[in-house]
């Protein structure tokens, strides 16, 4: 089930918040349950075959984590339950996202590739269960219930794309009495972001869809411009599906009473890639700086130290420290992020490429740092807007790999861009001004030219709105601190005129709705 579907908003929202609500307040645990229910029903509702092995994930690592919580007073074992957990997890996840993959593209096992149904969602509740056993080993798991864990790992808004959940985060608040109370301003907040994120989905992302799609069918046929036309168009179209995803998630949980983590804060914003990888998919970063980059940076350093070699920044500043406490763990962690997203090779390129750049990135801080820095106001807003320039053009280069279908695919659109196979000649309004006038020269070719007339207008938009969040201000469900926008009109609240405004949205929202495609990030 898709939240921009008629099913969605017409009957398995009302239902849910309704049935919610009502339990509520009769008792706490039947709500939690009628939630949980709700949960399965909406995984379910694509295959409900796959109903099962959510089900059996959910106990598995229940049991498992009361006996890693049955075992705080033996460290050793409790390690050894932990990783006997966590081995489980992955070797899930490899066989259901690698394995059979793979066997499907070996000839002669009689197995269609393209036929192999990969259940949704399951590296997102895999890796947020292996969060849960790290944090059963850590002691920050006070008082197991199948209930609250069953309730955690399901809660339909973020079962399918996130976000990445800590158990810490969830916990206090499905534990809290007022959350099962309704309360309008929950539904007045979470309904408005809801509708700023449908909008994004259906208005935005699916519109500019079929041009990228149109593009990577063939793209060793693309030259210069039109090769740029199609990176560029999936660029627009993931921002997009991705942040429109984050909204509605994060508004449908603010609609029970929940506040989930920021997921997406304007990452084509960002002056570096650092910067980048800290506002796009906010809380797979983080999960993959806390399990899989900080444990081996630390292992490196000790190494390091009982070796009487320096650490630190000291340590970073030299170029032997600098590959074995940097670049290392970068390369290890983004190599993993890549695979993470598919079985495929590009995809592991992917990841090395943004491994690459995040260590040119952190070469430039230790060599160079803040010592360049323009001083006048004017070089240093140009200075910054070349930064954000060359971080965003990287990141499309990068999404060559991300998108493609192979690493051939990724390398002929890449070849396109760099004008390899020519530079198509452009038409401009004066060439038709003998023919027409100023104006109808202007239409003409905006009407030729529809792709880079929408690029323009979402680039507009990527770079110089406010997003979500910043709209909302004050009122953002997320649990971090939000800016408010600049501009006063742009700024979020109950009143008649935003009521207005986002009805006239949804009405539009659902005029398109049979356009209804599934959510980028569903396949990962």
């Amino acid at each position: 089930m898709l939240f921009n579907s008629y099913l969605f908003l017409f009957l398995f929202l009302p239902v849910a918040l309704a049935g919610y609500y009502l339990l509520g307040t009769v008792r706490l645990g039947w709500a939690a349950l009628w939630l949980c229910i709700a949960s399965f029903v909406f995984y379910g509702w694509w295959n409900p075959r796959f109903v099962v092995l959510l089900a059996a994930s959910i106990l598995f690592n229940y049991v498992v984590s009361r006996y890693v919580l049955r075992l705080a007073g033996n460290k050793r074992r409790q390690g050894w339950a932990t990783a006997f957990g966590v081995a489980c997890n992955l070797l899930l996840l490899i066989y259901y996202k690698y394995l059979v993959a793979w066997l499907g593209w070996v000839p002669g096992l009689g197995l269609d590739a393209g036929g192999i149904l990969l259940p949704l969602g399951i590296s997102f509740f895999t890796f947020t269960q292996i969060g849960y056993l790290l944090d059963c080993r850590a002691g920050l798991v006070a008082s197991p219930s199948l209930l609250k864990h069953t309730l955690f790992v399901t809660f339909f808004p973020h079962l399918i794309a996130g976000p990445v959940l800590h158990h810490k985060e969830m916990m206090p608040q499905f534990a809290d009495p007022q959350n099962y109370r309704f309360r309008a301003e929950n539904l007045s907040v979470g309904g408005a972001l809801f509708i700023m994120g449908l909008a994004k989905k259906v208005l935005l992302a699916d519109s500019i869809a079929p041009y990228a799609d149109q593009g990577f069918a063939a793209p060793g046929e693309l030259q210069f411009w039109a090769a740029w036309g199609t990176s560029l168009a999936y660029a627009m179209q993931l921002y997009f599906d991705f942040s429109g995803y984050s909204d509605m998630a994060l508004g449908l949980a603010k609609m029970f009473g929940i506040r989930f983590p920021l997921n997406f804060n304007s990452p084509y914003k960002a002056h570096c890639i650092i910067d980048y990888w800290a506002r796009w998919h906010m809380t797979l970063t983080r999960y993959l700086t806390a399990y899989l980059y900080y444990p081996l940076a630390m292992q490196i350093s000790r190494w390091r130290s009982r070796r009487g070699l320096p650490v630190g920044a000291a340590g970073s500043r030299r170029v032997g420290g600098f590959a074995a406490m940097v670049a290392a763990p970068t390369l290890y962690t983004m190599a993993l992020a890549g695979v993470w997203h598919g079985a495929g090779l590009q995809f592991l390129i992917y990841g090395l490429l943004h491994g690459a750049y995040l260590c040119v990135n952190h070469g430039w801080r230790v060599a160079v740092g803040v010592r360049f820095s323009p001083r006048h106001p004017l070089m240093g807003r140009l200075w910054r807007a070349a930064c954000v320039l060359l971080t965003f053009v990287a990141v499309v280069v990068a999404f060559a790999f991300f998108r493609a279908a192979g690493v051939g695919d990724a390398v002929a659109l890449l070849q396109g861009m760099a004008g390899w196979r020519g530079v198509e000649a452009l038409e401009w309004p004066g060439a038709l001004l003998h023919e027409v006038g100023l104006w109808e020269a202007w239409r003409l070719v905006a009407g030729r030219h529809v792709l880079a007339v929408y690029l323009a207008l979402l680039l507009l938009i990527v770079w110089l709105a406010p997003n979500t969040h910043e709209i909302l201000g004050r009122f953002s469900p997320a649990l971090a601190r939000t800016q408010e926008a600049p501009v006063a009109w742009l700024r979020w609240r109950p009143s008649a005129a935003w009521l207005a405004a986002l009805l006239l949205v949804l009405g539009l929202c659902l005029l398109h709705l049979h356009r209804e495609t599934r959510f980028l990030y569903f396949q990962f």
